[in-house]
């Protein structure tokens, strides 16, 4: 069978995408919903200066506000119906993730197949509401407090009013958004909530790439620089492909078994593949986030008079070494936290063990679930590796030659894994058209003989 899928994927030609009529359905539909979306981060929230805003915001923009505004598409800078974006969903699938390896409640449900699924999806999104409210909240109270450098007020009414419908209008994007997603994983191509951040990232690109052009052409970097730049960007591409593709095949084996009287399945010898980097783009995110307080909130208050707060946000900023050093560290640590989450040795161990599979060369139970846990640590060291290099390497370009941050590593990888992953479910789509294919015309073959 494996052979038959391997030659079927061989085979696929553009006749073959011309003849996939879903598939051309579903990649509309996903276009047409990111359509929806970029629309929305154009609708600005009632009661705010842009003026002011864009002013205000050019100050703050080497905090957290500055990475998210870019996963945004521009959507909180301009401050749109979509300020928050899908990041209150993103957290509350996280939070409802690290409670099921807490609470024997939720862990439960989720060992319920299905139904627990659905349970938990729910959960999520009623976290989802609770979450972006409290930060819509805050978002209209940190709005209120913000001056211009002129003295111009950010919010033109300040006011419960103007809290009120700020929170309204922020969920209700939010929870639109996450619905959009939805129906994007469901019904177009690809993880939807994934191609929402892909979709803001690359909206943000062309005025990136065009103030390092404009750069090289006003002198403020040679074009020496530029070429380099360009030729560093599709080299960590390629890196970040050959990473996320990378993974270690543990064989299994799972003997004979007896179906019926008189059936016997033979033999068969598989793989568990394990990735090289399991933990994706969160370690990134968490310690971006994070790093990105003290310049934020320091940003937020600035009548404030706190010494402290500014030494901190001046030595944890863009190519600081403090920064680096930090920002290194936290990656490594959401590696094998974020790791040891989504993976379990024991758990797996256990589902092997129960349909009778075993690695070769090791007792079935806690010595293999021991097993997968020193292969996992060592690809989770090297997973890491590459997450800080790939990370690490925009902020010493910016450091040394004064690249624009928003070519930042967090969205190359981004970029490339959700762009490989979407590529990957349409090949699977036309080799599912093409096996269909081949049934019927097995299927004729059979009547006319």
């Amino acid at each position: 069978m494996a052979s038959v899928s391997e030659q079927l994927a061989q085979n696929i030609s553009l006749s073959t995408f011309s003849k996939a009529t879903e598939l051309k359905k579903r990649i509309w539909f996903t276009l047409t919903a990111l359509v929806v979306y970029r629309f929305g981060t154009y609708v600005p929230l009632p009661g705010v200066d842009p003026v002011a805003l864009k002013q205000v915001f050019d100050q703050t923009k080497g905090g957290i506000l500055g990475m998210f505004d870019v996963f945004a598409g521009g959507a909180l800078s301009r401050m749109t119906i979509f300020a928050l974006s899908i990041f209150p969903y993103i957290s509350a699938s996280i939070i409802i993730q690290l409670m099921t390896s807490v609470s024997p409640h939720l862990e439960a449900i989720k060992k319920e197949g299905e139904s627990g699924r659905k349970k938990l999806n729910q959960y999520t999104r009623f976290l989802t509401v609770v979450l972006s409210s409290v930060q819509a909240y805050g978002m209209s109270i940190g709005l209120e407090s913000m001056n211009a450098p002129g003295g111009a007020s950010v919010v033109l009414d300040p006011g419960m009013f103007f809290r009120v419908t700020s929170v309204v209008t922020m969920v209700g994007g939010t929870v639109f958004l996450m619905w959009l997603g939805e129906q994007i994983t469901s019904r177009g191509v690809g993880n939807g909530i994934s191609l929402i951040i892909f979709s803001g990232i690359v909206a943000s690109l062309p005025s990136s790439i065009v103030a390092l052009f404009e750069m090289g052409r006003t002198g403020s970097i040679s074009s020496f620089t530029v070429l380099l730049v360009v030729v560093m960007a599709l080299s960590v591409i390629a890196f970040v492909v050959f990473m996320e593709r990378a993974q270690r095949r543990v064989p299994v084996q799972y003997p004979k078994r007896q179906m019926s009287p008189g059936q016997t399945t033979q033999a068969q010898t598989s793989h568990m593949p394990l990735k090289v980097n399991s933990a994706g783009v969160i370690p990134p995110i968490f310690a971006g986030a994070l790093l990105g307080l003290p310049a934020t909130i320091t940003g937020f208050n600035q009548g404030s008079n706190a010494e402290w707060m500014t030494m901190l946000s001046t030595y944890l900023s863009h190519g600081n070494p403090v920064f680096m050093t930090v920002y290194a560290s936290l990656i490594i640590f959401f590696s094998f936290f974020y790791t040891a989450i989504i993976f379990n040795p024991e758990e797996t161990a256990e589902n092997l063990k129960k349909y009778g599979g075993f690695v070769p060369g090791i007792r079935p139970g806690k010595n293999t679930a021991d097993y997968f846990d020193f292969v996992l640590t060592r690809l989770t060291v090297i997973g890491a590796a590459y997450l800080t290099a790939v990370c690490l390497l925009p902020e010493l370009m910016n450091t040394q030659f004064g690249v624009p941050f928003t070519l930042g590593g967090t969205s190359l990888l981004i970029l490339v894994s959700v762009g490989m992953d979407t590529v990957t479910q349409v090949h699977s789509h036309l080799v599912a058209q093409q096996y269909e294919s081949l049934m019927k015309r097995v299927r004729l073959k059979g009547k006319r003989k």
